[in-house]
């Protein structure tokens, strides 16, 4: 027998739950019999009655397995809660909103057990439903971070992966804080075939992205894998510098040789407001540094769990 593993993070998804779970069975019974499934979900602190509708689920299915967090500890907490919990042969990741079709499961079981892949991802091929402002910013960040990083990060890519173990335990083995997945799933390598799909909007329920939140979790991934913006704010410094004295020999220049006094107190104002500015973007970037290396050091538990009905937890 052979194990898949299907790892579901919920945030309020009370309303998506019991549809995803149908659909979800709907594509399990197209398996071989020689297949068997877990099915993890992980409560993150949901202030709705999500937990109560995976435990009744788990009533009826001894498949499903559950993790109950003792709060919002966010979504990269519980998709490493759910790795690490996790005992198949094969795991994949899938939101419980439906936009991580779960028609697609069989095709990247095939990719991976036929030809040999050590892991299927997906990715939208477009983000139609989505506001034009966030598509733009979007493609910008991957557009930006590929430039910083030395491997690629897929634009379009979800966390909708399909996995064999060793790619798992390479992830497990990655115990920072700071978490950044579509990241970390670049970095460990690995042969990934990309499986393309139109964009799917929710099945029920509402984002719980906001424009805010997706900027500090694109900063998130900027921080975890480049310095690039600290070679930027040293290269400004220095761009700085060289400018300053150019223009300390242009005034020596012209009030000695040409005889015009130095004049203009309200360019000068406005000299020292770009200047303090720039010096405070640069220390912007370097506190980022030293925030996430005061979290890293503390060493605190990704998460902790309230309840469970796995054993030995």
């Amino acid at each position: 027998m052979e194990k898949i593993s299907i790892i579901v993070p919920c945030y309020n998804e009370e309303k998506a739950l019991p549809l995803f779970y149908e659909e979800l069975q709907k594509n399990i019974k197209t398996f071989p019999k020689n297949v068997c499934f877990e099915i993890i979900f992980v409560n993150d602190g949901s202030k709705d009655h999500t937990l109560n509708v995976i435990k009744n689920l788990s009533k009826k299915d001894d498949s499903i397995k559950y993790i109950s967090f003792s709060r919002n500890f966010g979504k990269e907490s519980a998709i490493y809660a759910g790795l690490e919990n996790s005992t198949g042969d094969y795991v994949t990741l899938m939101d419980a909103d439906l936009q991580d079709p779960p028609s697609l499961l069989k095709e990247m079981y095939r990719l991976v057990t036929e030809e040999n892949y050590d892991a299927v991802g997906t990715r939208r091929v477009n983000r139609k439903g989505e506001p034009i402002i966030r598509s733009f910013f979007a493609k910008l960040f991957y557009k930006l971070i590929n430039k910083m990083t030395p491997f690629e990060m897929v634009d379009g890519a979800r966390d909708f992966v399909f996995m064999k173990r060793t790619v798992v335990n390479s992830l497990l083995s990655l115990k920072e804080y700071n978490r950044y997945s579509k990241g970390l799933f670049s970095f460990v390598g690995y042969d990934v075939k990309w499986l393309e799909y139109e964009n799917i909007q929710r099945v029920a329920g509402t984002t719980k992205w906001s424009f805010w939140k997706l900027t500090k979790y694109a900063l998130e991934g900027i921080t975890a894998f480049s310095t690039t913006p600290l070679l930027i704010s040293s290269a400004i410094g220095l761009i700085f510098c060289i400018v300053s004295f150019l223009m300390i020999l242009l005034i020596i220049f012209k009030t000695l040789i040409l005889g015009d006094p130095t004049s203009g107190w309200p360019s000068l104002v406005c000299i020292i407001f770009m200047v303090s500015g720039i010096q405070l973007f640069s220390l912007g970037i370097i506190g980022q540094y030293l925030s996430k290396t005061y979290l890293e050091v503390k060493q605190r538990p990704l998460y902790f769990i309230k309840d469970t009905n796995i054993e030995n937890k």
